[in-house]
């Protein structure tokens, strides 16, 4: 065989095991973007079912509270309103934005309770409190989840060489469900 016939030979197979390569990383990393965009959305719909069953509980809560507190109108209102703007929601932040105000709400709904003995010892309530405690654990479980999957989605969309695959893919960042500064406060309790 001729020397220039094997140099040729030698540069295809380099050229193909160069082209092999790089649609095996490529591949494997749009693949890799896809799985953990889908791990963040199931992660998402978690915290949503959690967010549902919260939502779903919070009209018998108030309505168990407002035959006690009449003239707590206010907090209900704003219980409502909170509750109005979860079921509006369409985009994740946005949906994060108003559970977020939603918690804040109910925070001061129950700091309300705190004035009114009668309705800590009613059944109805305490069995309604429980559930909601329950749930407030589930969606706090259900977020952190979900903030695992983002961090993990969000460091390979960032680092280098993925991040030039991210962006020629469309692939972009996910959102955190942060817990808003408000939410950390110790509520007061005023008699």
């Amino acid at each position: 065989m001729a020397k220039g016939k094997r140099n040729l030979i030698i540069a295809i197979a380099i050229i193909v095991i160069l082209l092999l390569s790089f649609y095996s990383f490529v591949k494997g990393t749009y693949n890799t973007f896809v799985t953990l965009d889908e791990s963040v959305k199931a992660s998402w719909a978690q915290v949503e079912n959690q967010l549902q069953r919260r939502y779903d509980l919070i009209p018998n809560l108030v309505e168990t509270v407002k035959g006690f507190a009449k003239q707590e109108k206010e907090v209900f209102i704003g219980v409502t309103e909170a509750r109005s703007k979860v079921g509006s929601a369409t985009t994740i932040p946005d949906k994060i934005n108003a559970n977020n105000q939603l918690t804040s709400a109910l925070g001061r709904l129950l700091v309300t309770v705190e004035r009114y003995p009668d309705i800590k010892s009613n059944q109805n309530f305490i069995r309604l409190q429980d559930e909601l405690a329950g749930t407030e654990n589930r969606i706090a479980v259900e977020r952190r989840r979900y903030n695992e999957t983002v961090k993990i989605f969000n460091i390979r969309i960032r680092t280098f060489p993925s991040n030039m695959l991210a962006a020629a893919f469309g692939f972009e960042k996910a959102a955190f469900f942060e817990v808003p500064d408000a939410a950390t406060a110790t509520p007061q309790v005023k008699f």
